[in-house]
């Protein structure tokens, strides 16, 4: 019998079990959209929110950061998108460099982000502001234990964080993680493997193949 493949994130997900590990609380009933022409979006959830409480921003140019956040984005109205091939850091920061020099760019983003892309593209002369929209919180699962050998499927580095908050890690465990820049957040003597794709289905695919 073929070890478990846990997913950390509420998705539901045909070869894997659903372990969520974030909850997401929106801050915000209201974000001036009107002095902007571009908004960067790393999350799905980033885009959820803001079409709670905005009309207006299906009609700005958008910078989606990753598959699934450019297919939300499509989803809920947007036709001016585009989507980074790379989507690193630095990476991502230099692609905005070369093709958004000249845009006024609002990036709506979580209390707690991985990389300062307001930091790094104000220092280089891009006008960006932000706009925190949301917070996540761990969720908690105390007494629950895991399968000998199990492969946990990180999402992001909140996953990461929220899931050493409730488990130890077992030497028999291995982690499949969603990018590098996920990757960076575990501890050294994790065993890891990083998806082909920045997408859940590129990361259970990978699973499927080390257990």
């Amino acid at each position: 019998m073929k070890n478990k493949i846990y997913l950390c994130s509420p998705k539901e997900f045909k070869g894997a079990i659903s372990l969520p590990m974030i909850e997401f609380t929106r801050l915000k009933k209201s974000i001036d959209l009107s002095d902007v022409d571009t908004i960067l979006f790393t999350s799905k959830q980033a885009i959820i929110y803001l079409d709670e409480i905005s009309n207006e921003w299906q009609n700005k140019k958008i910078l989606a950061v990753g598959s699934a956040t450019a297919k939300m984005a499509k989803e809920l109205g947007a036709t001016d998108i585009y989507h980074p091939k790379e989507f690193y850091g630095e990476v991502l920061a230099n692609d905005i460099l070369e093709k958004f020099s000249g845009s006024k760019i609002v990036y709506i983003r979580p209390k707690v982000v991985s990389f300062d892309s307001k930091a790094f593209l104000s220092d280089r002369g891009i006008d960006i502001k932000e706009e925190i929209l949301y917070e996540t919180t761990c969720k908690e699962h105390s007494g629950k234990e895991l399968e000998d050998g199990a492969v946990i499927i990180f999402t992001s580095p909140s996953t990461i964080e929220c899931f050493f908050k409730s488990f130890s890690w077992d030497s028999s465990y291995k982690a499949v993680v969603i990018g590098k820049s996920t990757l960076k957040n575990l501890p050294k003597n994790v065993t890891a493997f990083v998806s082909e794709e920045a997408t859940i289905d590129s990361c259970v695919k990978k699973a499927q193949e080390i257990v």
